[in-house]
């Protein structure tokens, strides 16, 4: 009887324990209900964990900042974590290309304004009509990210089209700077006087013979349109474009770019190979959206300025960079709710700043502004002075992106390098677009 009294009493004392360890447990909680064990806010308790994998390129300025704000949006829903890849822009596009056509694409992935268009007609987008409030973004900028009248990509920033340049070498040399309204003329002109003053193993222009970006500014300026159209004709002029070829010629003659040895170990953006970084050339054709990584790795030392004029304006207002959702993600309702967070948090912008070029929301903007450095109010101003004459911006033909990308870019090195003539080089752009049109 005495044995069965003592074991009543020891399991009363067990359960008493049991219970005040529970309660102590419960208590040490936070007022908002976390579980001290579970890891999950009130707001995610209950939900299935979710990983979405997150693709983009930049530099180290935006990568750094973008994972911290990942990692803020993981602390804010705890279900949501986040697989995140990010590199620079080349070879970028060919690999989520390869990743898009065997439906292995990334969740969310950043997506460039000239690619949108064979995304979208391929149907490797996902619909993002609902779930991200738009009101505060420009309606222009909006219809960007649109295919046949739904909303497929949310743009990330307003951009401009720019020149970058070496402010300190340029003040250093004594020549005349550019400026925003300089012509084309005037940039050349540049190139001349700035080349007379350097050292013999420094350049001041970029051979720009292979870029079509460049060439697209120089025959917008002319007043005739995109070299491409967007319904996808052929539309190089032959005579702006012999013009614009030849003056390369003559440049390269007087060392006013790098030889053809040198031009070809230019990777934009890339922090040791892009010439403007490394001190071969002083000014290159840009966005003002990466002008930031330019300022990151020498502050202060550059400056935007417009692209040069001809009898118009030679450059356009566009998205920097979309977020796009793949048509075969499983998650589409949580990278909705991403994309939102990302564009319209002041916490989030409070982090991302202008990594991506100038907030499209207009609330964001004007939440940031008084903590925008000088690189940032820079893109600010090129914005707004590059709006008021600025041409069409052009999406970009479905099925061209090959052909301005890489084509285009191997015949104007053939020429670079004296393989070809112009003449010659013109006839073979002409029978390489039959391919396309």
């Amino acid at each position: 009887m005495k044995k069965r009294v003592e074991t009543k009493i020891v399991s009363i004392l067990f359960f008493a324990l049991v219970i005040m360890v529970t309660l102590s447990a419960c208590s040490s909680g936070k007022e908002t209900g976390t579980l001290i064990n579970d890891g999950l806010t009130d707001s995610s308790k209950g939900q299935k964990p979710v990983k979405l994998r997150i693709v983009w390129w930049g530099s180290q300025t935006r990568h750094e900042p973008t994972l911290k704000a990942l990692e803020l949006y993981t602390k804010k829903n705890p279900h949501v974590t986040f697989d995140p890849e990010f590199s620079g822009n080349d070879g970028y596009a060919d690999k989520l290309a390869t990743q898009a056509a065997s439906k292995n694409a990334p969740d969310i992935f950043q997506l460039d304004l000239k690619y949108f268009a064979e995304y979208a007609s391929r149907n490797q987008l996902a619909e993002l009509s609902t779930g991200i409030r738009l009101q505060n973004i420009d309606v222009a900028l909006l219809e960007t990210g649109k295919y046949r009248n739904k909303q497929y990509a949310i743009p990330l920033g307003n951009n401009a089209t720019a020149m970058v340049y070496n402010k300190n070498v340029v003040d250093k040399l004594g020549i005349k700077p550019p400026s925003n309204d300089w012509t084309w003329e005037e940039y050349f002109q540049f190139g001349i006087d700035a080349k007379a003053k350097l050292a013999d193993n420094k350049y001041a222009l970029l051979d720009s013979t292979s870029d079509y970006d460049m060439y697209t500014h120089y025959q917008l300026s002319k007043g005739q349109g995109a070299p491409i159209t967007d319904d996808g004709k052929f539309n190089i002029n032959k005579e702006t474009w012999l013009e614009f070829i030849n003056k390369y010629a003559a440049l390269r003659a007087k060392g006013v770019v790098p030889p053809a040895e040198i031009t070809a170990t230019d990777i934009e953006y890339d922090a040791k190979l892009d010439l403007l970084h490394n001190d071969k050339v002083l000014i290159r054709r840009s966005l003002g959206a990466i002008f930031t990584g330019y300022d990151s790795l020498k502050p202060g030392v550059y400056q935007l300025v417009k692209v040069p004029k001809g009898e118009q304006a030679g450059g356009f207002l566009k998205p920097s960079m979309f977020w796009a959702v793949s048509a075969d993600t499983k998650h589409a309702e949580e990278a909705t709710k991403f994309i939102d967070w990302f564009i319209n948090d002041e916490e989030a912008a409070d982090i991302l700043t202008t990594t991506r070029g100038v907030p499209v929301s207009s609330t964001i903007l004007e939440h940031l502004r008084p903590q925008l450095k000088n690189a940032d109010m820079q893109q600010v101003e090129l914005n707004k002075n590059v709006a008021p004459d600025a041409q069409k911006y052009s999406q970009g033909a479905k099925g061209w992106s090959n052909y301005t990308e890489k084509d285009y870019k191997d015949i104007g090195e053939q020429v670079i390098f004296g393989k070809i003539s112009p003449e010659a080089a013109y006839d073979v752009l002409i029978k390489k677009a039959k391919d396309y049109e």
